[in-house]
């Protein structure tokens, strides 16, 4: 009976599996606590173990001086958390050196340089296995809750639809910057006829949501706000009817509803 063949895993398809990640850890605090277990301990040698921020150096004391910790409870503690420590640190270590061989190249380091430094033979080594650090600070583009794929072929598939989601988001941000200088002037006029239009709570309210943004508006997100708050201003007053009354409104607060009727749109 012949075997069936297994095919080779496709190098972009995402994992079946993601591995179990440490997360946000406060390292300087573990580190306190573990330094509190020395000093209870009456450790000697306490006063030159480096500080709780200097996490390689304060994870090599621990180590060097478990011996130190009187209790078997407190040495289990200990070693537990330096194990969780080191993992992290592990962790972490991509995503770093990753980002200082992008500065080395910034700098003009050739990839021949940086064979060493990366503990490979030759360029192209280097080149494919900075890539695959390169992995570690990346989104997964199938399902973001996976890891990439540590090869150059879904490292460089991750960061060609990174760049497209982030020129997608520029050209939004472009689009709302655009919209929103042709807003600002029709908000002010419409604050500046806003003594004729206060007859109607709703467009009163709506009007100070206006009034409140105006002057801090700098974030596209506050761009489309005020944008929503001066639609509905304008529907407000179409629903109180002064958006029509001449004779109660004037022409030039109806000159300012027209003008902000026209750009959100219907007329």
């Amino acid at each position: 009976m012949a075997r069936s063949v297994r095919r080779p895993t496709p190098p972009t398809k995402p994992l079946l599996k993601a591995p179990v990640r440490i997360g946000h850890l406060d390292t300087a605090a573990v580190i306190g606590q573990l330094r509190q277990l020395h000093e209870q301990a009456e450790d000697g040698n306490v006063d030159r173990m480096p500080a709780d921020e200097e996490l390689f150096g304060a994870l090599l004391y621990l180590e060097a001086n478990a011996d130190a910790l009187k209790s078997v409870e407190a040495r289990r503690a200990s070693a537990v958390e330096r194990v969780r420590l080191w993992e992290y640190l592990r962790q972490q270590a991509d995503v770093h050196q990753s980002r200082a061989v992008e500065d080395a190249r910034a700098a003009q380091a050739e990839w021949a340089e940086l064979a060493s430094a990366l503990a490979v033979n030759v360029p192209s080594a280097a080149y494919n296995k900075a890539l695959r650090l390169r992995a570690a600070a990346l989104t997964n583009p199938a399902d973001p809750n996976l890891p990439v794929r540590r090869t150059p072929e879904a490292v460089l598939l991750a960061e060609q639809q990174a760049a497209a989601r982030a020129a997608a988001e520029r050209r939004v941000e472009e689009e709302a910057s655009r919209r929103h200088a042709l807003v600002v002037p029709v908000a002010r006029r419409l604050l500046e006829h806003r003594a004729s239009l206060d007859d109607d709570d709703d467009v009163t309210f709506w009007l100070d949501q206006i009034e409140a943004v105006l002057p801090h508006c700098e974030t596209p997100t506050q761009f489309v706000s005020l944008g929503i708050y001066v639609e509905a201003v304008v529907r407000e007053l179409r629903k109180a009817g002064l958006a029509t009354r001449r004779s109660e409104t004037g022409e030039d607060a109806l000159a300012a509803i027209a003008a902000a009727a026209e750009l959100v749109g219907g007329g």
